[in-house]
């Protein structure tokens, strides 16, 4: 099966067994997800928190809400791309969007640029070719996901040996680094004792590089996430306002975050993928501010429909520009500040409003620097 998810795009795979909640080591996931939960660290996320009709979390175990299940295949797609990262120096004025949002594809011949695409759409097409030669070899019942699915995909894909949790929480494999993302099958067949595999061992030793990089300490400890502070999750799943608190450690991301993993040491050889409809689109890389701010709702379709950043829509990726403009310190930006204030939108108007008082601050500072009677 590992040589036909090869073939079928992905970069490594494996099989983990689906022991249930009577499983020490399947309890012991239940209870620290059950615990995340009920502190609040998912945020505003609810389909993390959906339960079954006996109040149980669906996410708590595989066999929750997939009985059948006896084993899940978990496949990973490198998506890293021979680019800049987000702690790199950048032209002032400069947003980030997070690197699984870079993707495109050629539509063909004659086209011009790469199309938008979309991380969950690539990597279930690959999963169902790979679906298909498990059905032409064996019946059995089987689910795909990609993201969608009700179980931590992070857990299977531990148990399958793909991989360790990092401290920064992502999977970690030794040749790959952990610009991965995860496709699973679920699987109604048992996992035969040939196949079973050992978790793969944690080799992040001592280091400690994401825990203290991460502007919004969102990693309360290793392999712990607080989601609600987390960038990734401010800039595409947070609705409405964000905390005051949390807005200037964003800095000028505005679509997802990369820095726990641009700093991860296990990423600095990390191979660069090679895989169709994976192209990193250059525009997207270290984008203009003023581009991004500049969208109608038709220029935004035209760029983002079809991209994971579709997702966070157009009034939510302004206020994760307003919140940057007002981080760069750039007076350039006050104009369009200040007619986003003086919109109908309250969630925008108040973002701008703050990063017009963030520039002015700024300003006010530099002048008093260099101020020649100082």
């Amino acid at each position: 099966m590992r040589d036909q998810a090869m073939g079928a795009g992905f970069d490594v795979a494996g099989v983990a067994a689906v022991a249930g909640l009577a499983n020490d080591v399947e309890q012991l996931d239940a209870e620290r997800f059950v615990a995340w939960v009920d502190a609040g660290r998912a945020g505003e996320m609810e389909y993390l928190k959906r339960r079954d009709e006996h109040g149980v979390l669906l996410r708590s175990g595989v066999q929750v809400a997939i009985p059948w299940a006896r084993s899940v295949i978990v496949c990973a797609l490198n998506y890293n791309a021979s680019a800049p990262h987000s702690m790199d120096e950048a032209e002032r004025g400069a947003g980030w969007i997070a690197r699984y949002a870079w993707s495109g594809k050629n539509s063909g011949p004659e086209s011009d640029g790469l199309l938008p695409t979309d991380y969950h759409g690539e990597l279930l097409g690959r999963l169902r070719r790979l679906e298909a030669a498990l059905h032409s070899q064996q019946q059995c019942e089987t689910r795909c996901y990609v993201d969608t699915g009700p179980l931590v995909e992070r857990s299977a894909a531990v148990k399958a040996g793909v991989g360790w949790i990092g401290k920064n929480t992502c999977v970690l494999n030794q040749h790959l680094g952990s610009w991965l993302l995860l496709g699973v099958i679920v699987t109604s067949l048992p996992v035969p004792e040939r196949l079973s595999l050992q978790g793969a061992a944690d080799r992040c030793g001592t280091c400690t590089r994401c825990i203290d990089a991460c502007p919004t300490e969102a990693l309360v400890a290793p392999r712990q996430m607080d989601a609600s502070r987390c960038i990734a999750y401010l800039t595409i799943e947070k609705k409405g306002a964000i905390a005051e608190e949390l807005r200037e450690p964003m800095g000028r991301q505005v679509f997802g975050c990369d820095i726990c993993q641009d700093v991860c040491p296990w990423n600095r050889r990390a191979p660069v993928a090679v895989k169709e409809g994976m192209s990193a689109r250059p525009e997207l890389v270290n984008p203009a501010l003023e581009w991004l701010a500049g969208m109608d709702a038709a220029e935004f379709k035209r760029w983002f429909k079809g991209s994971p950043v579709e997702r966070t829509r157009r009034k939510r990726l302004h206020r994760n520009v307003a919140i940057a403009m007002g981080n760069s310190g750039e007076e350039r930006f006050l104009p369009q500040l200040e007619a986003w204030g003086a919109g109908e939108d309250e969630v925008l108007a108040e973002s701008a409003a703050w990063a017009i008082e963030q520039i002015r601050r700024q300003a006010a500072a530099r002048r008093m620097e260099y101020s020649p009677t100082r």
